[in-house]
């Protein structure tokens, strides 16, 4: 959740952290602080609240130094406050200094050891004992302190540390939680997520579990921290365009993220369409058809709105392969007995890559056997890494938390696979893959349509801002992306939404429609209008007020909504990639009518690598 920032070079340490943490705020806003060594002491500042908060004590009292950590927490253990913001330290002398991201699972155990040692505590958090564990174990060595300290602790953890004792070293330490290391000339950052690095080096180390980084102005050792053996790993070069993580004009990164949809969907298709048989053809798996026909089911699991693109995955590879596929909240498969074995293929579908629930899930299927296919949109994730196989969504940094881009590309990955496992079991002729090709290639197009006309869409989505609460209905796959544009209006206007399948209405939720009641219908799948028009038919008997939207031509649907937004005719599979931007816009434009930060929204964080 948290974000870590770290720096050692002979700029304006200061600076660089701010710097850094303003481009990893997206990762949690609850306070803030930095931890920057002089060369004589470790000096501390720390605010609740946002960086404004942090920068205007800078400014007051600023920090001079050539090595420093920083920190932008996301609470979890412990309310938002001074003394629960990083850097944590040990003691007044401040021996060592620390920033956390991620969770210690026996930190009351150790909290009540050291206390009975002795230690006084000033925070709630369980991130504190790391600091006072480092000053009880300090050997004269503070490698080897740190391996002790980790021996002691159960759970997940990305570390930064500072040491009075060593003025011209930084450490990391990353276990179940993500950290990379950039290096640059002269100067070698540490960071949760690349964008924070980007504007100073393009090349990165990715840490893997279990794994210590120590370094110096001109030095980066790598090493596992259990054993303290060296290892050897070839740098990451970056290619992302820095404009990618800048808001290039735009008021918000959502809007933006939005707006880049039609490119992000180009860039997924680039390179997976045969040009000369415009079949699928995804290079980065090269699976047979012996081992496809080999799986007698899939797997989906993921969370929150990777999980609705799974529900649509689900759509997509039970119509083409017809093999049964279940998805599952990744949070929840964990902790059964699922039914998985070497004929299952496991795929798991996070935008970060890290999330910690999938990451679980993932494993634990790797342990019964099954085959294992990650989709996500960060090269170098532990998702990534540890999946057998994975297909990169290409979306390009996604800043905002409420994903908007991550999730349409990785339902066209799920298109995309569907038609792939359809070719390898001989399931599609090529007639029905020129139609299916052809409509998702013109999808990017039609995409920008309905995007640059979008004055009607702006117009519904601040009407609705006083409601007490809306509801989304669909049938079908409109199901699914109903519960993604309830998500996204609950996630960033905290209006109460909640999405059914609309043949539930007569099942308890009808009761809760009154007059005034904004009702947003999903009606894209031609076979099911009759009964989509029957469901609006009750809830505009009880006073609802319904928002129609469907493709140009049903104008029927016109005589029995208030309202009506129409998108492009597509093949009926691939509607959710149109139909869902409507939903998206409806949430920004209720939020910015709000005046939310949209960017931002309460309690919420961009990465959930805890669980």
């Amino acid at each position: 959740m948290c974000g870590i920032m770290g720096y050692i070079g002979q700029q304006h340490t200061q600076e660089i952290l701010t710097n850094g943490l303003k481009k990893l705020e997206y990762r949690g806003y609850d306070s803030v602080g930095v931890a920057i060594h002089d060369g004589e002491a470790v000096q501390v500042t720390k605010a609740e609240g946002r960086l404004d908060n942090l920068a205007s004590r800078l400014e007051d009292a600023p920090l001079q130094g050539s090595i420093g950590i920083g920190h932008t927490r996301w609470a979890t253990h412990g309310r938002p406050s001074d003394e629960n913001s990083h850097p944590h330290t040990d003691s007044e002398e401040t021996e060592f200094a620390v920033v956390h991201n991620g969770i210690i699972e026996n930190y009351i155990e150790l909290k009540q050891e050291l206390v009975a040692e002795g230690a006084t505590f000033t925070s709630e958090t369980d991130s504190e004992v790391i600091a006072h564990l480092l000053t009880k174990l300090y050997d004269g060595d503070v490698v080897s302190t740190i391996q002790k300290v980790v021996e002691k602790l159960d759970g997940a953890y990305a570390l930064g540390v500072v040491s009075r004792h060593t003025p011209g070293k930084l450490y990391a330490v990353r276990q179940a939680s993500p950290l990379i290391i950039g290096s640059g000339n002269g100067e070698n950052f540490i960071s949760s997520d690349i964008p924070a690095v980007l504007e100073h080096t393009r090349d990165v180390y990715i840490l893997e579990d279990g794994e210590m980084a120590v370094l110096t102005e001109e030095s980066i050792s790598l090493m596992d921290v259990r054993t303290g053996n060296s290892i050897s790993r070839d740098l990451f070069r970056v290619d992302w365009d820095m404009e990618q993580a800048e808001k290039n004009g735009f008021d918000h990164f959502m809007l933006k993220e939005i707006f880049e949809q039609p490119k992000a969907l180009e860039k997924t298709m680039a390179g997976r369409v045969d040009k000369e048989t415009n079949e699928v053809d995804f290079p980065e798996l090269a699976w047979t058809e012996e081992q496809v026909a080999k799986w007698d089911k899939v797997h989906i699991v993921a969370c929150g709105t990777a999980y609705h693109a799974g529900l649509l995955g689900k759509a997509a590879i039970e119509e083409l392969t017809r093999t049964p596929v279940d998805v599952e909240v990744a949070s929840e498969f964990r902790y059964r007995n699922p039914i998985v074995n070497e004929n299952t293929l496991v795929i798991a579908v996070s935008q970060s890559g890290e999330t910690a629930d999938t990451l679980a899930a993932l494993r634990q299927s790797k342990e019964l056997g099954a085959k294992t296919l990650s989709i996500t949109n960060v090269v170098g994730s532990s998702i990534s890494r540890e999946a057998d196989d994975v297909i990169l969504t290409l979306a390009g940094p996604e800043i905002a938390v409420a994903s908007t881009k991550a999730y349409t590309t990785q339902v066209l990955s799920f298109y995309l696979l569907g038609i792939y496992l359809a070719q390898k079991k001989k399931q599609i002729t090529p007639e029905q893959n020129a139609q299916y090709m052809a409509a998702l290639q013109e999808v990017p197009e039609q995409m920008e349509e309905i995007l640059f006309h979008n004055d009607e869409i702006k117009e519904y989505g601040e009407s609705i801002k006083d409601a007490k609460s809306v509801f989304f209905l669909g049938r079908g796959i409109d199901t699914a992306v109903a519960l993604e544009g309830s998500l996204k209006l609950k996630e960033i206007s905290y209006i109460h939404s909640e999405a059914y399948a609309a043949g539930e209405l007569k099942h308890g939720t009808l009761a809760l429609i009154e007059e005034g009641t904004p009702i947003i219908s999903l009606l894209t799948q031609e076979k099911l209008y009759d009964k989509m028009l029957g469901n609006i038919k009750e809830v505009s008997a009880r006073g609802a007020n319904v928002l129609g939207v469907t493709m140009r031509g049903n104008v029927k649907v016109t005589q029995y909504v208030d309202e009506t937004c129409f998108i492009p005719e597509t093949y009926s599979l691939f509607t959710p990639l149109l139909s869902v931007l409507p939903l998206q816009l409806i949430s920004y434009y209720t939020s910015l009518a709000l005046g939310n930060d949209v960017d931002k929204p309460r309690n919420l964080a961009k990465s959930v690598t805890v669980e």
